[in-house]
This record gives structure tokens, sequence and C-alpha cells, in this order.
């Protein structure tokens, strides 16, 4: 079989990170798996072109390797300057399968063989991966941000397959020789005159492929569904706060661990209180009498209503702190503060006696409070 350039197989460039180089196998993969498409030999030659690829840049050694002796496309220059195409050397044949070093008896087939992977365990199940964590926005009143609730959400997730466990096996499941390699676990390539052995695409070098995978997730161990969840919310979360639900995000593939679910919070406006930090701050009115004289009043706070005295004197904008009426920390059993700024109310004159008091009190008590701005 003519060797292809394993990074156009995957459809990634040759600086491409470890992350783009799996992502894109995972779409190949499921794409051209032989479960999706039965009967189609064409996927199938697919599959396995892009389980060789990955194979091999998934490895940091192998991918420098490949990078420095590998296949490239004709005409194509190697990566060293002034390098032949593909690493190699015209006219020579690199099929050490058959000859041995001087010391120690390996072959140099052997050798390039465990440069691109060798043979791996008889297992040739893929290695268990760890499920993806997974985001849900939630918007809940104000006052249940403060004291904490229970939310009842719907999630979409990847689940354990009920039907083989996670395991991706169902019973009668077994193992066979590879039909690529007849169970050697390397196949030969060529690219024109050259010709070394490399790791089978199929079995990855156990020389045995696995058959009868679960027909309900396609080998994988997972489905999707979507889970009623009811969830804990605890009391101070704030806009943008992040609620960890271990074990909820998607179910690990090939019996990996499971993600988790992180739900994040936004909260909606308070038709009086405001939240700074953990603080709360309300704005609470005063008549003039009260300002003038002071007076003990009633103010609203989360827990209920509480007294504050106002001095006499107090001015319109003047802030006062209720120690310990703030939201509670996330971070401890501490609380904030709650800060109440008065708005001093002008009464409505409603008759000429009220006005005839207002005047004698201007006269009584004389005062200019724009003195200071005069120049």
């Amino acid at each position: 079989m003519a060797a292809r350039d394993y990074y156009e197989v995957l459809g990634v460039k040759r600086n491409a990170s470890e992350g783009e180089v799996k992502k894109a196998y995972r779409r190949l993969a499921r794409k051209y798996h032989p479960d999706v498409n039965p009967g189609d030999k064409r996927a199938e030659e697919r599959f396995k072109e892009v389980q060789e690829a990955y194979e091999v840049l998934s490895d940091a050694e192998k991918r420098k390797t490949y990078d420095r002796y590998g296949f490239y496309r004709e005409g194509q220059p190697g990566p060293e300057p002034g390098g032949q195409p593909g690493g190699g050397f015209p006219g020579f044949d690199f099929d050490f399968s058959n000859t041995e070093e001087a010391s120690g008896g390996r072959s140099f087939g052997d050798i390039f063989s465990d440069l691109f992977g060798g043979r791996r365990s008889r297992d040739a199940r893929p290695a268990p991966e760890h499920g993806r964590d997974l985001e849900y926005h939630i918007t809940i009143p104000f006052m249940q941000a403060i004291k904490g609730t229970e939310a009842k959400i719907n999630v979409t997730h990847r689940e354990s397959c009920s039907r083989c466990g996670g395991s991706g096996s169902v019973s009668g499941s077994r193992t066979q020789t590879c039909p690529t390699c007849g169970g050697r676990g390397q196949v030969q390539q060529s690219h024109g005159a050259m010709r070394f052995q490399t790791t089978c695409p199929q079995c990855h070098g156990a020389g045995q492929i696995r058959v009868g995978d679960c027909p309900v997730c396609g080998g994988t161990g997972t489905v999707q569904k979507v889970e009623a969840l009811t969830v804990r919310i605890p009391a101070g979360v704030n806009n943008g706060s992040r609620v960890r639900v271990p074990g909820k995000g998607d179910a690990g593939e090939f019996g990996g661990p499971p993600g988790d679910l992180y739900l994040v919070i936004h909260v909606q406006p308070h038709h009086f209180f405001e939240r700074e930090g953990n603080d709360i701050v309300c704005r609470v009115p005063l008549t003039v009498t009260e300002a003038a004289l002071g007076a003990k009043i009633e103010v609203p706070t989360i827990d209920g209503k509480a007294s504050m005295k106002i001095p006499a004197g107090t001015q319109s904008g003047q802030k006062f702190r209720l120690r310990g009426r703030g939201a509670p920390s996330l971070k401890g059993a501490v609380h904030g503060d709650e800060i109440v700024e008065v708005r001093v109310v002008l009464p409505k004159i409603r008759d000429e006696r009220s006005k005839e008091i207002l005047r004698e009190f201007a006269r009584l008590n004389p005062e200019d409070p724009r003195a200071e701005l005069k120049i």
C-alpha cells in the first residue's frame, strides 16, 4: 500500500498541536468507523489510514522520528535543508526486517519499528479516556442566590452505555488474528524505491483485533442521553459563580472516568437590594423631621427588618453600616455588611399654616448652605 503523508491523512498542519491532532483523529475515526459504515471497504481503508497516522503523530518521539525520516508528498521537501522527499535515499531498500545488528541480535526492522510504536499490549483496545467537563448556565432569583437553593435541570451529556456497562464490548466479544498484518503486528509500506516495516494501523501492533463491539455504543462505551438532575446551589453565589457537580460531565470512553459538570450562575436583579462583593446596599427614605431631630427607624435586610438609629442632623446621602447583615461568603462562615444610604424626602406643603411654620423656622434658624460657593 502506498504510504500517504500522515499530516495530510488527518488534515492538520505540520506544526499542529497535540490537541489539534487528537481532535482531528477523533472526528475522522468516528466518521469512518466500520460500525458506522458497514460493508464500505473505502471507509474501512480510510479508517486504517487515520489510525496509523494518529499512532505516529500522537507520540512526541514517534512524531519527531517521522518528521525526520517519514513519508512526504512527491516534490515536497523533507524537514531538513536539502533533504530528499521522505528523508530517504533513492535506489536503496530500507526493508531491514531480516538484517540483524552485530550485538543484541535485534534486526534493524525491530529498531525502526520501535521508533514507530512496535507491538503494544495484546488487548488491542484503545486506552480509557477521561470524559469532557461540561458547562450549564442557570439563572436564579436574587434571594435564592443569597440563601441557597435547589435547582432542577435537564443536562444533555454522554453516559456510560447500559448495554455494555461502559466497556464497549458485549458478551461474545472475542479477539481474532488481525487480517491486515496476519498477526505480525506490522505491515510493509513502500514509497518509490524505499520500503520499511511499520505498525499495523488496524491492530496497532497487537497482532489481534477485537470483534463483537457493543452495537449500541459502537464500542466507545458511551451514549448521549438527557438526564434530569436536582443540584444544590450553595448560599452566597453571585453572578459568574461556578458550581461543580462531580461526575456529571461526559462519561469517559472505553471505561475512562467521567468529567464534571459546572453550573455557571446568573443572578436576577432585586427591586430593592444591590450587591457589592459580599455587602448588600439599599437606599432608605427619611422625613425632614427624622433627619433633623434624629429617630429610630426600621430598615429591611436579607433576614427581615432591623432597627437602626438615625442621629440628629443626618444629611441626605449619608451612609450607615449594619455589620454582619450582608451576603454569606462562599469561602467561609463570615458575612458581609449591609450599607444603608438615607435619602431625605421633602414634605408636600398642603396648606398656608404649614407654609407659615416653615417661614418661621427659617427666621429662627438663619442658614445659607451656599455660603461656601460665594467668591
